[in-house]
């Protein structure tokens, strides 16, 4: 009998899937910014606007999103001053949203610790049709930002300086994607839930990057296995019943693992095969990169 002729499983994968792709297609921006950890800062001050809303009888997902979204604009700006580390904002944001959101939780009338579970690791399975539309909406809404954008988007992760100087809007840019992270984060807690989001931003990613050289083919290698990924993760979780949010987050890293030993395991079979005759040393592969030649702002790119 097949899991996905009950509905529920069929939203579950649906909603899982549009995550899964979207979440990496915003994720190679902030892995090439080397900002990987941003999602969980973003997704710790997104828990305390589920308990704004939980304290005001109002939707969590709504003051979520908005919460979040300060929260992101709200760090860009720190880090775009120069005043704090990038290091040191990130710490504020994980201990002071972790902090505010079990604290407004245990001061609403709802004081459910499997309610607040689901919020930190997910609950696809009981995804509503309601829920599973603006999930939709929005993951289409940040895939068509962030592959239309491409370009900008890639010059200011690779140089923010020279896309500066080159007329880029950096700091418009810096805002939007903060906030499509944040948007991003609270539209995934349905799915693998705050704490475990960031990693399907950018395990995808760097598994891509083992095999593949060039932003626009690194990026759609990351969106192709982040949607495996979550097809898989729900089907096992569906299998084996286990929770589909770590599920997928396992396959990701099992991926991962399988990609980066298979790779090892290629470049050591090309050192053993040049000729010892030859007098030139075995060259490996350059790993894979996400900084292509020049110019940075293409339509190549």
């Amino acid at each position: 009998m097949s899991l996905f002729q009950y509905e529920f499983m069929l939203r579950a994968l649906v909603g899982a899937l549009v995550i899964g792709l979207a979440a990496p297609a915003l994720g190679i921006y902030l892995v090439q910014r080397r900002m990987s950890l941003i999602g969980d800062g973003v997704g710790h001050v997104a828990l305390t606007g589920v308990g704004v809303g939980l304290l005001l009888n109002a939707s969590p997902v709504l003051t979520a999103v908005i919460v979040a979204a300060v929260g992101a604009v709200v760090i860009e700006l720190v880090r775009e001053r120069g005043r704090t580390s990038g290091d040191l904002a990130l710490a504020l944001l994980f201990y002071g949203g972790i902090a505010g959101g079990v604290m407004l939780v245990g001061l609403s009338d709802n004081r459910s610790n499997a309610n607040l579970m689901s919020y930190l690791f997910g609950a696809l399975t009981t995804t509503a049709p309601r829920d599973l539309v603006v999930i939709v909406v929005i993951a289409a809404v940040v895939l068509v930002t962030m592959i239309g954008l491409r370009p900008v988007l890639f010059a200011i992760s690779h140089d923010e300086e020279y896309a500066r100087v080159s007329g880029v809007p950096v700091r418009a840019l810096n805002l939007l994607l903060a906030a499509t992270t944040a948007v991003t984060v609270t539209i995934a807690m349905r799915t693998v839930g705050l704490l475990l989001i960031s990693a399907l931003m950018v395990i995808p990613v760097a598994t891509a990057q083992q095999f593949t050289r060039g932003f626009r083919s690194t990026m759609a290698a990351a969106m192709t296995l982040g949607l495996l990924a979550a097809a898989v993760g729900v089907w096992l979780a569906g299998t084996a019943d286990t929770a589909p949010g770590a599920t997928i987050v396992v396959v990701s890293i099992a991926g991962f693992l399988l990609i980066a030993a298979g790779g090892a395991g290629w470049r050591a079979a090309r050192r053993r095969v040049v000729p010892v005759t030859t007098g030139i040393s075995p060259v490996e592969a350059p790993e894979s990169v996400l900084e292509p030649a020049a110019p940075l702002v293409g339509p190549g790119r």
